[in-house]
């Protein structure tokens, strides 16, 4: 595969320690494929999207160097735009669960070799009101979970820092009121978590969605009424392929194409890992809207 021109971008704070390392490997694999190679690196949150927005139709393809908050910030500017480039994430954070969702090398170097295959799949972006987002929008205990990261934790210890975060949150989650509208159908409850996912992983553990979940057109919605370690481990442990019916019935699941959501009050909500918006919230599916690159197919 050859691009004419493409825009690499990578962010000052983003990811491992050897970003500059990385930077440099990724670079020399994707070069001699590409006739005009823009490489930025991004210092301030909200650059990347400002970016790809203003700039992104300027190029074939755009490569993300980065975690899942570089490319959630980087899609934000690129799924606004008429003709939006193919994109190709080069995973470079804590737990990269796009990229996981993708089936993508977690290695960065063997992630571009990939991408230089050219096979290209459209992707389903959610939206949530006037964002969108690649991978979840979640309120409840995962907006908790997020909240409690200790940055230097995550820093030394990666993944596992969400582990140890979720099981300090886990033991004093509270139950919220909600009201929701899914495709147009009324029902309300106590939950202590609502996470509707567009990807298939959480915290580099697969959840146990359809295979096609990035490209089905809906969400995958989980509410969970009620907390615990045997629930955790029911949704987060590996499910053979196929439908998937809880076995819990503190779990309720279904797949939607429109969801709104209304809390008893206002809720921060962790979109990806960033904890910007609140409820309420109206939430829907751009079908096949953004292009990604892709390994070669098995």
């Amino acid at each position: 595969m050859e691009w004419n021109k493409a825009l690499l971008i990578h962010h000052l704070h983003a990811g491992k320690a050897n970003r500059e390392n990385t930077l440099g490997v990724v670079t020399g694999v994707l070069a001699p494929a590409i006739h005009e190679l823009v490489v930025v690196r991004t210092d301030e949150p909200g650059e990347g999207e400002k970016l790809c927005r203003e700039r992104g139709e300027e190029f074939d393809v755009v490569f993300i160097l980065g975690g899942d908050g570089t490319v959630h910030e980087c899609v934000n500017g690129l799924a606004s735009l008429q003709n939006p480039p193919q994109i190709g994430v080069l995973p470079g954070g804590t737990c990269n669960d796009f990229a996981r969702s993708l089936g993508i090398s977690l290695d960065a170097e063997t992630a571009a070799q990939e991408m230089l295959s050219g096979r290209v799949i459209s992707v389903d972006v959610g939206r949530a009101d006037d964002r969108v987002f690649t991978n979840f929008f979640g309120i409840g205990l995962i907006s908790d979970t997020s909240q409690n990261i200790n940055e230097n934790l995550k820093g030394a210890l990666g993944k596992l820092s969400y582990f140890i975060s979720t099981l300090q949150t886990i033991t004093r989650s509270e139950p919220f009121q909600y009201e929701l509208e899914i495709d147009g159908e009324r029902t309300t409850g106590e939950a202590v978590m609502i996470y509707a996912a567009n990807g298939r992983f959480l915290g580099t553990n697969a959840l146990p969605f359809a295979p096609d979940a990035l490209q089905d057109g809906k969400l995958d919605v989980l509410i969970i009424h009620e907390t615990g370690i045997p629930l955790l481990r029911e949704v987060l442990s590996h499910k053979p392929e196929g439908e998937w019916q809880p076995r819990n019935e503190s779990i309720s699941y279904f797949k939607a194409s429109t969801l709104k959501i209304k809390t008893d009050v206002p809720m921060p909500a962790d979109t990806d890992g960033e904890l910007y918006m609140e409820t309420p919230a109206e939430l829907s599916v751009l079908a096949g809207h953004l292009h990604f690159l892709t390994g070669a197919e098995e």
